[in-house]
C-alpha cells in the first residue's frame, strides 16, 4: 500500500514538474479557471503528458486508448483560455491522427478509423465551424434529390467520415469533424434551391416565329449532339404562328438567356434593306469605292476556288468581271458618298473598313531655311606697251611691245579710242594710266598700266513653308523668270527693206528663286518622315560681271530623306568653300627680270568663299486648333509688316490710306481665335512663345481683349535682330 502511494506521489510529482516547464505554474482546475489564460508551449513532448495536462486545466476526464501515442510539438506567444486550450487540444488529436468522443462525463481518444463506431456529439442544435470534434448530423434535402448529392459531396469527406442519403426522406446523414461538417451543410444549403419551370412568353415585332425557333433549335441541336450541356435541365422553345410569338419554358437562367437571343435576332432592318448610303467625311468616294471594288472582288476571287473543292457552302456567284454579284459599290462625286449594296456581313465589313479610312488627316507644316553668304574678290594688274614705226604712206610698222589684255582691255583698244574717238563705245573699269607718243614719218610708242579689282558679296535667307496632307506630295514654287540670251545674228541687206540690219536674238526663260517640294509621312509617335527636293537659285553679284549677258545663276539643289521629331530642326546639307585662283602671263626670261620683268607680266587673283547651309523644321498640325495657332500667327506678322510700312499713309495723296489686312477678329469666328490667344498669351515664356509661332507672334490686348501682332521674329522663333552664328568649317580646314 505504502509503495503504490509513493508511485502515485511521484507519477503527481512529474505532472507538476511538466505543467511548470510548460506552464510556469501549476493551477488546480479551480485556479485556472479563476486565472483566466496560460500559455503553453510543448517541444517533442509526450501525448500522454498533454493529456494530463488538459485533464489538470479543464477539469475534464479522458479515457486514453494503448495505441493513442505520439511525440508532440505546441508553440503559443498568447495566452489561452481553457476553452480554447481544449481546442487546441483536439487540433492536436487531429493532427496526429486521434479524435476525442464524449462518453458521459468522459472522454475517449481513439483512433480516428474508428469515430464512426462510437457515439459522439450526435443532432446537435447548433455545428460550430471551428471545433474539431466528431458529430453527427442529420440534413434533410428539400428541392434536390439526397442521393445525387452523395457523389457530389463523398470527395470532401474523409475515410474516417461518414456520408450516406436516406431516399425515402430525402436526407442525408454526416459523420465527421464539427468544421467540416458545416461546410458540407453550408454547400448543400447552396445546392438545395427551388426550382423555376414558368414559361414565358416573347411576342415578336419584326422578326418570324417560326424562324426564329427553327435557328435557336438548329443550335442547341448542334450542341446536344457534340455531347454539351449533359445533365442540365431541359428547356424547350415553341412557336405560336398565331399571335407571332414565342414560348419558353425551363429552369430561369435558360430561359433569360433565350429570351436575351430573341430579343437579339427580332431586330428590324438596317434602313434601305441591303442597300446603305454613306457620305464620307474627308475622304474621296470615287477613289475609296474603286478601292473597295478591287478588295471585294480579290476575296471572292480568293474564296471561290476553295469552296469548289472542298465541296463545302457554295462560294459568292462571280460575274464575268471577276465581281460578286451580290455587292454594287458606286460614288455619288456631288454628295460625296458611297452607295453599296451586300449582304449583312459583307456590309459589316465594308462599312469598318470605311471607319478606319474616312477620318481627319493631321497636316504638317514645313518651315525650310536656306541660308548662303559668299564673297568674290578679284584684282587685275598688267602693264602693256608697244612701239611702231610709221612710213611715209601713214601705214604702222610693229617694231615690238607687251599687249596683254588686263580684264579684257588692252592697249590695242586704248590706241584705237585715241586716233578714232567715235569707235569709243564705253570707258574700260579700273584704273588705267597710259603715256605715249603717235607721230606720222616716225617712231611712235605707248606704254599703259592697268589695274582693276572687284568685290561682288552675296547674302541670301529664304524661308519658304508649305503646309500639306499627311502622305500627300506638296509643292511652293516663288521664283522669278530671267531671261538669258542663248543666241542672236545680225541680217544685213534683207531683200525689200532697203538694206536694214535687222538684228535677231533667242531668249530663254529660267526660273530663278525657292522650289520646295516634300511628302511628309508621320509615324507612330511624334516623328515624321520627309521627302524633300528643295532647290534655291539666284544671281550671283560677281565680281566679274560687265554685261547682262555674264549673269551667274547660283543653283542650290538638295534631294533627300529624312526624319525629324516634330517641331525639331535638322540640317539637310551645306557647303562650305573657299576657293583662290591666281593668272599670271608674262614674256619668258624677260618677266622674271626684277622690277624690270614687270614691264613684261599682267597678274589676276580671284577668291571666292562661299557659306551654304539648309535647314528644315516640320511640325504636326493634329487638328484643327493647331492649323488655327499657325495661322493666325502668320496671318498677323504679315499686317503688322503692312501697318508699320509709312504708318499706312501715301505720299502726296493726303487721304488716301495703304491697303492692309483687316484685323484677324473681323474674318475669323471666336471659337477660332481662343487657341490662338492662348498659344501667345503675354504671361507665357520665351520658349512657349518660339513653340507657338515661328515667324512672328501676337499678344493679347488687355483693354480691347483682340489678339495684336508683336515684334515679328525670323524664322525657327530666331529674333530678327540677333545675329545668325557663323558656320564653322569642317575639321582639318583653314577658315
Amino acid at each position: 500500500m505504502t509503495h503504490k502511494l509513493f508511485q502515485r506521489s511521484t507519477r503527481l510529482a512529474a505532472i507538476g514538474l511538466a505543467l511548470l516547464l510548460t506552464v510556469g505554474t501549476v493551477p488546480t482546475p479551480a485556479a485556472a479557471q479563476a486565472q483566466g489564460s496560460i500559455t503553453p508551449n510543448y517541444k517533442d513532448a509526450d501525448l500522454s503528458q498533454i493529456i494530463e495536462a488538459v485533464s489538470a486545466v479543464t477539469g475534464k476526464n479522458f479515457i486514453v486508448d494503448p495505441r493513442v501515442k505520439a511525440q508532440v510539438t505546441m508553440l503559443s506567444s498568447t495566452p489561452m483560455t481553457p476553452n480554447a486550450f481544449y481546442e487546441a487540444f483536439l487540433s492536436i488529436l487531429q493532427v496526429h491522427g486521434f479524435v476525442a468522443v464524449p462518453s458521459g462525463d468522459t472522454i475517449k481518444i481513439i483512433p480516428d478509423a474508428n469515430a464512426r463506431q462510437v457515439p459522439a456529439n450526435d443532432l446537435p442544435g447548433r455545428v460550430s465551424s471551428t471545433s474539431d470534434e466528431i458529430v453527427t448530423q442529420v440534413v434533410a434535402v428539400k428541392n434536390v434529390s439526397a442521393a445525387q448529392l452523395v457523389p457530389i459531396l463523398r470527395p470532401l469527406i474523409p475515410q474516417y467520415g461518414h456520408l450516406a442519403a436516406y431516399p425515402a426522406s430525402n436526407m442525408l446523414i454526416i459523420s465527421d469533424r464539427a468544421s467540416n461538417v458545416n461546410r458540407i451543410v453550408r454547400i448543400i444549403q447552396r445546392i438545395d434551391q427551388q426550382g423555376d419551370e414558368a414559361v414565358d412568353v416573347v411576342q415578336l415585332q419584326h422578326a418570324g416565329a417560326a424562324e426564329v425557333v427553327r435557328i435557336i433549335n438548329s443550335l442547341y441541336t448542334g450542341a446536344g449532339a457534340a455531347g454539351e450541356g449533359a445533365g442540365m435541365p431541359q428547356v424547350k422553345i415553341i412557336a405560336d404562328e398565331r399571335t407571332n410569338s414565342v414560348l419558353i419554358s425551363g429552369e430561369a437562367s435558360q430561359r433569360l438567356r433565350l429570351k436575351t437571343l430573341v430579343a437579339h435576332l427580332d431586330t428590324p432592318l438596317q434602313s434601305g434593306g441591303d442597300t446603305q448610303v454613306r457620305y464620307l467625311k474627308y475622304a474621296d468616294a470615287e477613289k475609296l469605292s474603286q478601292k473597295l471594288r478591287e478588295q471585294i472582288q480579290g476575296i471572292a476571287a480568293a474564296a471561290m476556288p476553295a469552296g469548289a473543292a472542298g465541296g463545302g457552302a457554295a462560294a459568292p456567284t462571280l460575274s464575268s468581271s471577276g465581281g460578286d454579284k451580290s455587292v454594287a459599290i458606286w460614288a455619288e462625286p456631288q454628295t460625296n458618298a458611297l452607295v453599296v449594296t451586300a449582304p449583312p456581313k459583307v456590309m459589316r465589313s465594308i462599312m469598318a473598313i470605311v471607319d478606319r479610312l474616312d477620318i481627319r488627316r493631321a497636316q504638317v507644316l514645313v518651315e525650310a531655311i536656306l541660308v548662303e553668304m559668299s564673297a568674290d574678290k578679284a584684282m587685275d594688274l598688267g602693264v602693256n606697251w608697244l612701239i611702231a614705226e610709221t612710213d611715209s604712206n601713214g601705214n604702222s610698222l610693229p617694231a615690238g611691245g607687251f599687249v596683254q589684255p588686263v580684264d579684257g582691255t588692252g592697249i590695242g583698244q586704248i590706241i584705237q579710242g585715241v586716233l578714232k574717238p567715235e569707235a569709243i563705245a564705253g570707258l574700260p573699269s579700273g584704273l588705267t594710266m597710259g603715256l605715249g607718243q603717235i607721230v606720222t614719218g616716225g617712231t611712235s610708242w605707248a606704254a599703259l598700266i592697268r589695274a582693276v579689282g572687284g568685290i561682288g558679296n552675296t547674302n541670301i535667307i529664304a524661308t519658304p513653308s508649305i503646309v500639306t496632307l499627311d502622305n500627300e506630295e506638296a509643292e511652293i514654287k516663288i521664283a522669278q523668270e530671267v531671261p538669258f540670251v542663248t543666241g542672236q545674228y545680225t541680217n544685213q541687206g534683207v531683200p525689200g527693206t532697203g538694206g536694214v540690219v535687222n538684228p535677231f536674238q533667242t531668249i530663254q526663260r529660267e526660273e530663278v528663286g525657292n522650289i520646295l517640294k516634300i511628302t511628309p509621312q508621320i509615324n507612330e509617335g511624334s516623328s515624321v518622315l520627309l521627302k524633300i527636293s528643295q532647290e534655291a537659285s539666284s544671281i550671283a553679284a560677281s565680281s566679274q560681271q560687265v554685261s547682262t549677258n555674264d549673269l551667274i545663276t547660283n543653283k542650290r539643289t538638295i534631294t533627300t530623306n529624312v526624319m525629324v521629331e516634330d517641331g525639331g530642326i535638322i540640317v539637310l546639307g551645306g557647303l562650305i568653300s573657299d576657293e583662290v585662283r591666281e593668272s599670271k602671263s608674262q614674256v619668258p626670261f624677260l618677266g622674271s627680270i626684277p622690277l624690270i620683268g614687270e614691264l613684261f607680266k599682267t597678274r589676276s587673283v580671284d577668291k571666292v568663299k562661299t557659306n551654304l547651309m539648309v535647314f528644315i523644321r516640320p511640325r504636326i498640325l493634329r487638328d484643327g486648333t493647331d492649323a488655327a495657332i499657325e495661322s493666325n500667327a502668320k496671318y498677323n506678322y504679315i499686317r503688322k509688316q503692312q501697318v508699320d510700312r509709312n504708318d499706312g499713309r501715301v505720299p502726296l495723296m493726303p487721304g488716301e490710306r495703304q491697303p492692309t489686312l483687316p484685323p484677324l477678329e473681323q474674318l475669323v469666328p471666336p471659337e477660332l481665335l481662343n487657341p490662338a490667344r492662348q498659344a501667345v498669351a503675354p504671361t507665357a515664356t520665351p520658349a512657349e512663345r518660339m513653340q507657338g509661332s515661328s515667324s512672328g507672334t501676337s499678344a493679347s490686348d488687355p483693354t480691347t481683349g483682340m489678339t495684336e501682332p508683336v515684334a515679328p521674329t525670323a524664322p525657327f522663333g530666331v529674333p530678327s535682330t540677333a545675329p545668325l552664328p557663323p558656320p564653322q568649317p569642317p575639321p582639318g580646314t583653314n577658315p
